[in-house]
């Protein structure tokens, strides 16, 4: 397998910002009603849960999920 520049830059990138104390995405999973509640109320959900944040900022999977997620909830208000 034959790995681009782009790809190489974004696996070195990760390697070096990950944290010791990262969550995995199960974990996150499970916190990210409280996240999109969080950000729907205008508050600040990276300072009630940087761990969550974190992980959606290296995450597409799960970043994905929670764009979803805040969507079905913004629009049922």
């Amino acid at each position: 397998m034959e790995l681009d520049l782009d790809t190489i830059k974004r696996i070195v990138r990760e390697v070096i910002t990950t944290r010791s104390d990262e969550i995995d995405c199960g974990k996150c999973f499970d916190e990210l009603d409280r996240f999109a509640d969080l950000v729907l109320a205008g508050k600040n959900a990276a300072e009630a849960l940087p761990m969550v944040q974190d992980h959606l900022e290296h995450c597409p999977e799960c970043r994905e999920e929670f764009e979803a997620l805040y969507e079905a909830l913004r629009t049922m208000d």
